[in-house]
């Protein structure tokens, strides 16, 4: 009798709904009902969503489109070109904007290698 190996971590599918989802959700926000401490707290949510798509094999070794993605969402997770605290709203709520469409394009990168179809 043969056991199946667990699945860790590591090997768990990224989640392509709650991407769908969360990347819905913020696209949908409009700057004069959003509050600071919600565009940082999603800010911080879509930037943990992006870092797990770039631990994916996406293929950006072998297509410039994909290459092109990696290297945008590398400078928006730069720490010098994030939002702080004196960063007006206005300016935080569209570099959560940018981030959620660039998270949203490499989605569905992930999805078309990986079989699925996102909304």
């Amino acid at each position: 009798m043969t056991e199946e190996p667990e699945a860790g971590v590591d090997s768990l599918p990224i989640d392509v709904e709650l991407l769908s989802d969360t990347t819905d959700d913020v696209l949908k926000m409009e700057l004069s009902t959003s509050t600071r401490e919600d565009i940082d707290f999603k800010t911080t949510r879509l930037l943990g969503l992006l870092s797990l798509l770039l631990a994916e094999d996406l293929g950006a070794d072998h297509d410039d489109e994909a290459m092109d993605l990696f290297r945008q969402a590398y400078k928006l997770l730069e720490l010098t070109n994030r939002p702080g605290r004196q960063t007006p709203s206005f300016a935080a709520f569209f570099f959560m904007r940018d981030v959620a469409n660039l998270t949203r394009r490499l989605m569905w990168v992930y999805a078309e290698r990986n079989g699925g179809v996102p909304r």
